[in-house]
């Protein structure tokens, strides 16, 4: 999961944790081997890798935007 994440590193993601209602958005900055270093609304937050099950690019619309509705 660690390398995987490396891939991430400077995109706004999505990441989600525990189950579908724990959903975390922002910048990933760093990538250990235990833990994703996230920059959210100007704060660092760390969120432990055990607990991630999924890392996706947030996604945009066809002009470019971030979309207003993610449904997964």
């Amino acid at each position: 999961m660690v390398e995987l994440a490396k891939n991430f590193i400077g995109k706004e993601c999505l990441i989600y944790a525990f189950d579908s209602s724990h959903q975390i958005t922002g910048v990933i900055k760093e990538v250990t081997d235990g833990a994703i270093l996230v920059e959210k609304a100007g704060t660092l937050e760390a969120i432990n890798l055990d607990f991630v099950f999924r890392i996706r690019e947030m996604p945009l619309n066809k002009k470019g935007k971030k979309k207003s509705v993610i449904l997964d």
